[in-house]
């Protein structure tokens, strides 16, 4: 089906921290939209067609669907968990809940409430992970599947210092990866990323499992851990003795490079951004879970001077909001907290083709370019009463994204496209 979506339209072509006309903008815009991928996008009157469908959008922003490059599918009955940092949290609270992954029926339950959720904040496409059980994987691919929706997953592998029900052992663990893979991976808009959840959790025996799994698929994301929390480092280091420092255990793993995606990665060593930057590894900001588990200040201008391309995401459940709204109004605060500032203009950019270039996948999602999939997120600048007592003082475009990044969440999302499908 061949219709015309129309309000004013916001991409990125470029990052406006490097480029100043990075973007395209369309007061009266649309995008022309069939069977799933964007025809065109500009303005409307040299768009529109006697007989074309329309949905009209207008005064709202269409953006790309966000991109969310580090959350976790088997923690949302643990967000708002109180009183803890990193390992203990993880005891406490994770590993108890994704031990219920391997109840009959309860994944595909939670798959579909996981994926009404991020279209209800605007998400289209995550990097998640799933559950220690490869059910927790197959359901959610199997739902976002359903959806036509775009989601990259695997299932973690873990073998030691967690409960014996999410445990596996090397040799299964890279079975059921490899049996996901062979069955998702590149199956329509799913992709798998080789999960080995962080070191701590993995033997020695394991991650060399995992880098046998990225040297057999190159073609797939790998999502890890690292760095996040400064006893996490101490006690990665007391179980790897050898390593030089955190990351040099993935590097000895042959797992670095421009398809690893390293959550947190607050705490690095000098040696550790040399040899990110040199392998193009990418970390990931998650600034919710950051302030909430007390973890440490993410350094986004630093790694940037180095060349370094991060991610930016919620990373439910230790992150607090689904929202890459608030995700991005945390982020603004962490790097005021560093010197540093976050532009409304580079946090859209961020959370829509920023994640796109850290996956990859720019040529797909991210942008509102001709022959990507037709992802969109349609915002409400105007979606609370303080939100449009605020808007009477806004003159620019810059200022109204500041509004929404500060002040939105899922209240100021009108409508989400999965490839071209109304969602909401």
């Amino acid at each position: 089906m061949r219709q015309l979506i129309r309000g004013r339209t916001l991409s990125f072509h470029a990052d406006p921290v490097e480029v100043e006309n990075a973007f395209t903008y369309h007061e009266d815009g649309a995008v022309l939209v069939e069977d799933g991928k964007i025809v065109a996008t500009g303005d409307y009157a040299t768009l529109r067609a006697d007989g074309l469908p329309e949905i009209d959008h207008r005064p709202n922003l269409i953006l790309p669907g966000f991109i969310d490059t580090h959350i976790h599918f088997p923690q949302v009955q643990v967000v708002a968990s109180w009183g803890a940092q990193l390992l203990d949290w993880l005891n406490t609270y994770t590993f108890p809940e994704e031990a219920r992954f391997s109840q009959q029926g309860h994944a595909p339950a939670m798959a579909e409430k996981f994926l009404d959720l991020l279209v209800q904040h605007g998400t289209t496409t995550a990097v998640a992970f799933c559950s220690v059980h490869p059910q927790s994987a197959e359901a959610l691919f199997s739902a976002a599947e359903a959806r036509n929706m775009a989601m990259i997953a695997g299932k973690v592998m873990m073998d030691r210092n967690a409960p014996e029900a999410v445990l596996d052992t090397p040799q299964q663990g890279y079975d059921d990866s490899k049996a996901l893979i062979e069955k998702w991976h590149g199956r329509g808009r799913q992709r798998y990323a080789i999960t080995p959840r962080f070191a701590i959790t993995s033997t020695p025996q394991q991650m060399e499992m995992a880098g046998q799994l990225a040297r057999e698929h190159p073609d797939c994301h790998i999502q890890t851990h690292l760095s996040e929390n400064l006893d996490e480092i101490a006690f990665t280091l007391s179980l790897y003795p050898k390593a030089r420092d955190y990351l040099d255990i993935y590097e000895t793993y042959g797992l670095l490079g421009d398809k690893i995606l390293l959550g947190h990665s607050i705490h690095l060593e000098e040696r550790e951004i040399a040899r990110m930057a040199e392998t193009g590894s990418h970390p990931v900001f998650c600034p919710t879970s950051n302030l909430f588990l007390g973890s440490g200040l993410f350094d986004e201008g630093g790694l940037r001077a180095r060349g370094i391309r991060a991610g930016i995401a919620t990373d439910i459940g230790g992150g607090t909001s689904y929202s890459m709204l608030q995700t991005m109004n945390e982020g603004y605060k962490i790097l005021q907290l560093r010197g540093q500032k976050l532009h409304p203009f580079a946090a859209f950019h961020w959370a829509t083709r920023g994640n796109a270039l850290v996956l990859g996948m720019e040529d797909r999602i991210g942008t509102l370019a001709a022959g990507t999939d037709a992802d969109l997120v349609v915002l409400n600048s105007r979606a609370t009463p303080a939100m449009t007592l605020r808007m009477e003082r806004a003159t620019t475009l810059a200022e109204e994204l500041f509004i929404l990044q500060i002040m939105g969440d899922d209240r100021a999302i009108a409508q989400t496209y999965v490839a071209g499908k109304p969602m909401l």
